[in-house]
C-alpha cells in the first residue's frame, strides 16, 4: 500500500507538473476594428462651421490600397556633445529590423508595447545633418533630457550604413521634457516645432515646402479666403517669420491660419475625452474613432473642400502615401489610452484646500466638472450659432466664454466650437489657452492680459507687439491672496 500511494503520489505531481507547464497565459487577441468606414467617418465628423466647405473622405478602397507603414526600430537623438561615444558609428553598422509584427503580440501589454514602438516611429524622414550641428541647438534652443536626448526626434535605419532621422510623427508633438530631466510621452511637446520647420525651409529655400501646409489639403477649387492668412502670397522669408512667431508648444495644422495656430494638444488622459481637437473637429466615442483620427490627421485621406465630390487632379497616388494599418493604428490608441501623468510635486496643502474651496464658489465646476475638470461639453465661439441638427448630435454648452475665436471660425477646418479643455494636468503643461497665449497659470489669473497693450507670454503674433488675451474673466476680480489659493489647488490636479 506504501508502495502504491507513493506511485500515486508521483503520478499526481507528475500530472499538476504537466497542467501547469501547458497551462500558459491564455494569449490576448483582439478583435481589430475597422476604421476607415465612409459612412463611420461622416458620423464621426463634425462638419466645417463654413458655408459650403465640406469634409470628403478618400474612399475606403482606396485607403486599403495605401501600403501600411513599416515600423523600423528606431534610436534616440543626442546633442552632438553628449551622445555615447562612437555612437554614430555603431547606428551606421546596425541592421534594419522591423519591429512590428501582430503576429507576436500576446497579451494586451505587448500591444500597448508595440504602441509605444508606433508612437516613436517617424513617417517622414529627413537628413541628420541639423542634429549634428551646434548652432541648431543653441539658436533654437532645444529642450534635452538629463541625457542629452532631444524629445520626440529619433534616428532609424532602413538600409544599414544609413542613418535617417525623424520629420513627423506622433511623438514629434507630443513628447517633453520635464524640469526634472526625465522625458513623457503624451504631453504638448516643448520642442520649437514651427521654429524648426522655419529653420528648415530658410537652408533649403524650398517655398514648395514652405506653402505645403496650405495646399495640402485643399482641392484647387478651395477659396484662398477662407483660410485668412494670404500665405500663397508670401515669400519664404516672410513665411518662415511667421513660423518663428510660434512658440514651442503651439503648432500650425493643415487647413489652419498660421496667424493663429491652436496649441498642443495634451494626450493624457484623453481615454475619456468625447472630441478630439481644441477645435472639436471630431468626436470620440470608442478606440475606433481615436483609430481614425491616426490616418485622418495628417491630412491625405480626408480634404475640406467646396464640393462634396473629388476632383480628378485631387486624387493621390496610393504609392506615393502611407497610412497606419488597423493593427497598427489600435495598437496606438491603446498606448495613448494606458499614458499616465508624470508625478506631480504639488501637495494638496491647506492652501491648496481654500483654493477648493474658492473653486467651487465661484462656480467652476459648472464647466470643469470633477473629477475629469472638464464637463465634456463644446462651448461656442464668436457669434456661431449651431445648426438646429447639432443639439441632437453633440453635447453642446450655450455658454460664450469670449476667448479669442478665430482658431474655431476662421480656418477652413474650423468647427465653430472649441471643446471645454480638462484643468487636469494644467501643472505641467505649458501654454495654456486655444492658441497658447500665455504662458503659466499665474499669467491666466492677471487682469492685465485684457489690455490692449498686454504683452502675451506665450503666443503673441506674427507682426504684433501687444494684443490682449480677452475672455474667460472668471477669477480674474479675486484678491491675490485668493488667487495664490485657487492657483495652488489647480496646480495640485
Amino acid at each position: 500500500m506504501k508502495i502504491l500511494g507513493s506511485i500515486l503520489g508521483w503520478g499526481a505531481i507528475f500530472h499538476l507538473a504537466l497542467l501547469a507547464q501547458n497551462a500558459s497565459p491564455q494569449s490576448w487577441h483582439p478583435v481589430i476594428p475597422r476604421s476607415w468606414d465612409l459612412p463611420e467617418l461622416e458620423a464621426w465628423t463634425i462638419p466645417p462651421r463654413s458655408t459650403g466647405v465640406h469634409t470628403v473622405h478618400l474612399p475606403s478602397s482606396f485607403v486599403y490600397s495605401i501600403p501600411a507603414y513599416p515600423i523600423y526600430k528606431t534610436y534616440p537623438i543626442y546633442h552632438p556633445a553628449r551622445e555615447p561615444q562612437g555612437y554614430m558609428d555603431w547606428l551606421s553598422r546596425q541592421e534594419p529590423e522591423i519591429t512590428f509584427d501582430p503576429t507576436k503580440l500576446r497579451s494586451e501589454s505587448d500591444w500597448i508595447a508595440a504602441g509605444r514602438l508606433v508612437f516613436d516611429a517617424p513617417v517622414e524622414l529627413q537628413s541628420v545633418d541639423k542634429f549634428r550641428t551646434a548652432n541648431w541647438y543653441e539658436s533654437l534652443h532645444i529642450p534635452l533630457t538629463a541625457e542629452g536626448i532631444v524629445p520626440g526626434r529619433r534616428y532609424v535605419i532602413r538600409k544599414k550604413g544609413v542613418v535617417e532621422a525623424a520629420a513627423s510623427g506622433c511623438a514629434n508633438c507630443h513628447s517633453r521634457v520635464m524640469p526634472d530631466g526625465t522625458m513623457c510621452n503624451g504631453p504638448q511637446t516643448n520642442f520649437p516645432v514651427e521654429r524648426d520647420f522655419a529653420w528648415t525651409i530658410r537652408n533649403k529655400k524650398d517655398i514648395e515646402a514652405a506653402r505645403g501646409l496650405t495646399f495640402g489639403l485643399y482641392f484647387p477649387s478651395w477659396n484662398p479666403s477662407l483660410l485668412a492668412d494670404g500665405i500663397i502670397s508670401k515669400d519664404l522669408d516672410e513665411i518662415a517669420r511667421m513660423r518663428e512667431a510660434i512658440p514651442p508648444g503651439v503648432n500650425t495644422r493643415i487647413g489652419v491660419s498660421v496667424l493663429n495656430p491652436p496649441k498642443v494638444a495634451d494626450l493624457i488622459g484623453i481615454k475619456d475625452r468625447k472630441y478630439l481637437d481644441l477645435i472639436a473637429r471630431v468626436q470620440h466615442r470608442n478606440i475606433r474613432d481615436l483609430m481614425r483620427y491616426m490616418n485622418f490627421e495628417p491630412g491625405e485621406k480626408a480634404f475640406f473642400a467646396d464640393r462634396k465630390i473629388i476632383p480628378p487632379k485631387a486624387n493621390p497616388n496610393a504609392s506615393s502615401m502611407y497610412r497606419y494599418s488597423d493593427e497598427q493604428a489600435y495598437a496606438l490608441a491603446l498606448y495613448i489610452y494606458s499614458l499616465k501623468p508624470p508625478p506631480n510635486p504639488n501637495q494638496f496643502d491647506s492652501t491648496a484646500a481654500r483654493g477648493q474651496k474658492l473653486f467651487e464658489r465661484e462656480g467652476c465646476p459648472v464647466c470643469h466638472t470633477p473629477p475629469l475638470y472638464t464637463n465634456n461639453k463644446l462651448t461656442l465661439a464668436g457669434d456661431f450659432q449651431p445648426p438646429a441638427d447639432h443639439r441632437a448630435k453633440y453635447d453642446i454648452l450655450d455658454v460664450r466664454v469670449g476667448t479669442d475665436p478665430r482658431s474655431a471660425m476662421l480656418p477652413m477646418r474650423g468647427t465653430g466650437y472649441y471643446k471645454v479643455p480638462s484643468l487636469k494636468g494644467v501643472w505641467y503643461r505649458s501654454p495654456l489657452e486655444h492658441n497658447g497665449s500665455v504662458a503659466t497659470i499665474e499669467d491666466w489669473f492677471d487682469e492685465r492680459r485684457l489690455r490692449p497693450d498686454y504683452v502675451p507670454t506665450g503666443f503673441v503674433g506674427y507682426g504684433s507687439g501687444t494684443r490682449s488675451v480677452n475672455g474667460h474673466e472668471f477669477g480674474l476680480k479675486l484678491s491675490a491672496a485668493e488667487k495664490s489659493a485657487l492657483i495652488a489647488f489647480l496646480r495640485t490636479l
